[in-house]
């Protein structure tokens, strides 16, 4: 059984990129259902699955955050994995898709919960902007913020992997990734042509478009907006990578792992001073 990738929102469940993708778990509701029901549902999951892997953005309410802690803290339990990147929720919605993807290969839990962290430098993610005027997620500068107010204004914003905002205008760009990717656009209530204009600049295989994420209002501070991500949607590539980088075992809970911290249950490599030199012993002559 592969292990569980669940999302804290149907919206973050995005289409299945291939086949071979698993279903994404959905636990929604979690701050307004009754404790013992989201208990007995994460319980099933780790019963069914071995391993679950949660992501939500920094824009989920804190609430849901809060449950989901209590909730692992409840079962005790070191096979939960709460995973929150600093992402826009589109992208959140696609590194989660990049997951379920891996999630059929045979990549063990611990080394599939740590891709996330590794994927998350091959996502460009941004959006057009109708104004910057609550955005606090991005370095603004008081120019963009007076342009805001002029009316029919919009700012292209890049948040990962460097933030950079520009206005919209003929030639005006942003800085994308040096390899091929495809690009998902989510609209909200904003209209513009010049995403088609950077997709061909940044030479997408395709542009494809998805509902907005119910938080990106939020995240971005506002509701007129086009969110986009680029992002790599091939399998195997997203396998090679993964496979790539040096695994190492978690000297707590023995899972397999890649980087410097276990997701599971968020040990970090022990640190061993050298052992100090030993003084010479003196001795006086006979």
């Amino acid at each position: 059984m592969p292990t569980a990738i669940a999302v804290t929102s149907a919206d973050l469940a995005l289409p299945a990129q291939d086949e071979r993708t698993v279903p994404a778990v959905v636990l929604s509701g979690l701050d307004q259902r009754p404790l013992d029901h989201a208990l007995a549902e994460l319980h099933g999951l780790v019963e069914s699955y071995g391993h679950v892997v949660v992501l939500c953005s920094q824009a989920t309410p804190e609430p849901v955050v809060r449950r989901l802690y209590t909730l692992r803290a409840l079962l005790e339990s070191d096979r939960i994995a709460l995973f929150r990147p600093e992402l826009p929720p589109l992208a959140v919605a696609v590194l989660a898709r990049q997951l379920r993807q891996l999630a059929s290969c045979d990549i063990g839990p611990g080394v599939l919960a740590s891709a996330g962290r590794l994927l998350t430098h091959y996502l460009h993610a941004g959006a057009v902007l109708g104004s910057v005027a609550r955005l606090d997620r991005v370095p603004v500068g008081l120019k963009a913020h007076a342009k805001s107010w002029v009316p029919g204004s919009q700012f292209a914003v890049l948040a990962h992997p460097e933030p950079h905002l520009v206005k919209v205008a003929d030639g005006a760009t942003l800085k994308g990734p040096e390899f091929s990717t495809w690009m998902l656009t989510a609209k909200g209530q904003l209209q513009t042509e010049w995403l088609a204009g950077l997709a061909e600049e940044w030479n997408v295989h395709g542009l494809r478009e998805t509902p907005l994420p119910a938080e990106s209002e939020r995240w971005w501070g506002t509701g007129r907006i086009v969110e986009f991500c680029s992002y790599l949607g091939d399998l195997s590539v997203l396998y090679q990578l993964v496979a790539s980088v040096r695994q190492s075992v978690c000297h707590w809970c023995g899972i397999d792992v890649i980087g410097d911290r276990c997701v599971f249950c968020s040990a970090t490599p022990p640190v061993y001073e050298p052992p100090a030199p030993r003084a010479l012993e003196q001795r006086a002559p006979a």
